[in-house]
């Protein structure tokens, strides 16, 4: 992680001193000039494969790496990205957390010419998410951070990027048959898993229990994966347990609350309802106001405000978190890797998957 500040005209000179010497060091084992390794270095041509095959073995016995930082200091090289994410809004406020992450990185980067423009879009309107794609493909970046939450049209923006040559990083979610230069999220089907073995606290008998899908787009690679995680434990290990599923694309509470109410009349002896993203607090809120003689145990997602409320409460028995604002963080930092350093970057790198509860939540970092 570079520092935030600006390198001085002392620490350029000593940085550059530094590389001289080790650039000397390596003509020196490799018996040639200091320009045939400089050669070698910028990948130009003039140098025959045996010298460079010798030289490249040095520098790489050497872990020697030319200092690109000063380089860039110097030549004034700027690069523009795009982080695309949905809005935060104060009854959803989960994208608030990457937005912190992808504004910490850029506040580190900004000092080696890398910005970031924020755009959003409301994901509940998949317009205003093709709006700023447009806005985004009209005025070319260097590199996009992509929340792809509306797949087909999703898909459709990456491969234009990819079209054009611009790298993009998923973030929170995966497309995983496409090009992105990473993915930067939980491992989906293992969460999944870890909410089937949660369940089995809740579980009487052979057992019960309802997946609530809430979401807009529910073609999502997200949703499928965490559900099949989640059946995949249950399968192995509770086989008796009957699943049940109910998908919602109007995610209001009347819809919310119809839905489970029917549901709920037709099966009251339901062991547990699991939420399988952060809208939780909506069924939370269904439940709270509700007369059930038994109330089922709840699992979801993310530690929202209004999630964190009915978990204190007890409404919420455990919510799974992947660290966001991290997410957002490292989705910046792998465009600032490849734009910079020219070095690879993992193609998945998956976040923890932690379990909160009311008694760790007040401790747990976002």
């Amino acid at each position: 992680m570079p520092p935030q500040t600006r390198p001085t005209e002392g620490d350029d000179v000593l940085m550059k001193k530094k590389e001289l010497q080790g650039v000397k060091e390596i003509a020196r084992r490799a018996n040639v000039a200091i320009a045939t390794v400089d050669r070698v270095i910028h990948n130009r041509g003039g140098v025959s494969e045996k010298t460079r095959e010798k030289i490249l073995a040095i520098i790489q016995e050497l872990d020697y790496q030319p200092n690109l930082l000063a380089r860039r200091l110097a030549s004034g090289k700027s690069n523009r990205l795009v982080a695309l994410i949905p809005s935060a809004t104060p009854e959803l406020d989960f994208w608030d957390a990457p937005r912190r992450g992808i504004q910490r990185a850029d506040a580190e980067v900004r000092a080696y010419g890398l910005r970031v423009d924020e755009l959003f879009f409301d994901l509940n309107d998949k317009q205003t998410f093709v709006e700023q794609t447009r806005l985004i493909l009209a005025n070319p970046p260097d590199g996009v951070v992509l929340a792809p939450m509306f797949v087909e049209e999703a898909r459709a923006f990456a491969l234009a990027c990819g079209e054009r040559g611009i790298p993009y990083v998923f973030i929170d979610s995966n497309i995983p048959d496409l090009a992105s230069l990473s993915y930067i999220g939980p491992p989906l089907f293992e969460s999944g898993y870890l909410a089937g073995r949660l369940s089995t606290y809740a579980l009487r008998g052979a057992g019960r229990v309802l997946v609530v899908n809430l979401a807009a787009d529910l073609e999502s690679f997200t949703y499928r994966r965490i559900e099949e995680g989640f059946r995949a434990y249950l399968t192995e290990h509770r086989p008796a347990c009957l699943v049940d599923r109910i998908d919602l694309h109007e995610t209001d509470q009347t819809a919310v609350s119809t839905a489970l109410s029917a549901y709920l009349t037709a099966h009251p002896d339901l062991d547990l309802i699991f939420v399988t993203n952060s809208r939780t607090f909506l069924v939370a809120r269904f439940l709270e106001s509700s007369s059930l003689p038994t109330k089922p145990m709840l699992i979801g997602y993310d530690l929202v405000q209004k999630n964190s409320q009915y978990l204190q409460q007890g409404t919420i028995d455990f919510l799974i978190c992947h660290q966001p604002e991290d997410q957002g963080y490292r989705s910046i930092m792998a465009l600032y890797q490849h734009l910079v350093f020219q070095t690879p970057v993992e193609a998945v790198h998956y976040m923890p998957i932690d379990i909160v509860t009311r008694e760790n939540s007040l401790f747990y970092e976002n």
